[in-house]
């Protein structure tokens, strides 16, 4: 390959133009507009108070691992109750109850993680979600009015995360996030003929299904892949290049964790892919050419068990297992390490880091390769285990534990 085409190659994968109907500032989706956890918000307080910024409200929503989706003054989030799950909306400025749709939907889990696990997906006027076993649903988002639904299982061939080839274990139930392209809403469905399955986004009728990998834990991602709108599936066992138009194949590279716990986004950025896993399997950044990935480096140095890096001016920052790290992007060295978070999760906006620790800490840092460097930080909820990612969105930060999601308020009037 020549320079120049090297040269519209990168460029080509750093476009990734999504279809959502999104104000500045707005977050409707798994890690945000473009799933890279990166906000173009600015101007937000972070000179907060020794008790924290002010908590405007917080709500129950029952257990579950979802994130919070935020669009057009509203925001989503998923939880389970007595074995129904709930779609709560909220108003994002008060948290008034908007509407709340249920189904049933058993919650239990065998390794002790119950609920859903799914952000949902804001696209204009709908939002779409995902329970631990299948049930998609497209809901109007004003209203809460189903327009359809599907189950990936029952009626699209799918086959839920397993722990072992033979079926014999279950896992923790599907995890990603709906992901919207154009007319289309796509999911990774798992099962033979089935890994991926990509459904009219105003009707739920199947325009196409592709590949016999089982599912991860991980959420599709859309971009730019060898001069074709495609995307990027994190399975099981494997990282893949597929094409949007019909899901085939470009390129696949072997990744194999414990459990088959393929959870994290992967990264991609300068015509590279960035994957990590937990369990000790470690990460690896993959130069992407045409039918394969060549391998840059590897190493053990970040560890994502459960929730994704971000890169910030070609720096990695992210949880290597229950360690916060920072990454350079062309090396894989580790900058500086800082374990006063444990396991946790963050997001960049605005030159820095955003912090939430699984016991329900949150925190902000400034993104800097030089050192860790805290700005503040506050208990903002109880909670052991509390995954979910924070979310910046409009002057206010949205983070949740196992059963309750809170808003605190970061606007710059007001700390």
């Amino acid at each position: 390959m020549n320079n120049m085409k090297s040269a519209q190659f990168a460029s080509l994968l750093l476009i990734s133009a999504f279809t959502f109907t999104a104000s500045a500032g707005d977050w409707p989706q798994w890690r945000g507009p473009n799933r890279d956890g990166l906000s173009k918000e600015t101007g937000w307080q972070t000179a907060w108070p020794e008790s924290g910024p002010k908590k405007l409200w917080e709500a129950p929503v029952g257990v579950g691992y979802s994130s919070a989706s935020v669009s057009q003054g509203r925001v989503y989030t998923m939880g389970n109750v007595e074995d129904k799950d709930a779609i709560h909306c909220f108003d994002a400025e008060s948290g008034k109850v908007l509407w709340k749709h249920e189904y049933p939907c058993e919650a239990k889990d065998p390794n002790g993680f119950p609920g859903p696990r799914c952000t949902p997906t804001v696209d204009g006027d709908l939002v779409y979600s995902l329970s631990r076993h299948g049930d998609v649903y497209c809901l109007e988002a004003k209203t809460g009015k189903v327009k359809w639904s599907k189950n990936l299982v029952k009626g699209l061939g799918g086959r839920e995360p397993m722990h072992g080839d033979d079926g014999s274990r279950q896992g923790w139930g599907y995890s990603g996030s709906p992901l919207i392209e154009k007319g289309w809403m796509l999911i990774e469905a798992g099962g033979k003929g089935a890994s991926v399955v990509a459904l009219d986004k105003l009707t739920g009728a199947l325009v196409w299904k592709t590949g016999d990998d089982g599912a991860g834990y991980s959420s599709l991602i859309a971009t730019e892949l060898q001069g074709e709108r495609a995307f990027v599936q994190f399975s099981d066992n494997d990282i893949i290049g597929r094409r949007m138009k019909d899901g085939s194949e470009l390129w696949r590279q072997v990744w194999k964790t414990s459990y088959g716990v393929n959870a994290a986004t992967p990264i991609l950025a300068d015509g590279e892919v960035f994957v990590s896993s937990g369990y000790g399997t470690g990460c690896a950044k993959y130069k992407i050419g045409p039918g394969a990935l060549t391998e840059v480096w590897r190493n053990k140095n970040m560890r994502n068990h459960v929730n994704s890096c971000v890169l910030v001016n070609g720096f990695l920052y992210g949880f290597d297992e229950g360690e916060l790290k920072c990454l350079d992007w062309k090396t894989g060295e580790v900058k500086w390490s800082e374990k006063s978070y444990g396991k946790g999760a963050l997001m960049f906006a605005d030159g820095k880091l955003i912090l939430y620790s699984q016991s329900g800490k949150l925190g902000v840092a400034e993104a800097t390769p030089d050192s860790f460097k805290q700005i503040a930080s506050v208990q903002a909820l109880k909670g052991n285990n509390t995954w979910a990612p924070p979310v910046l969105a409009n002057g206010r930060i949205f983070v949740r534990s196992l059963d309750t999601l809170a808003a605190v308020d970061v606007s710059s009037a007001k700390p």
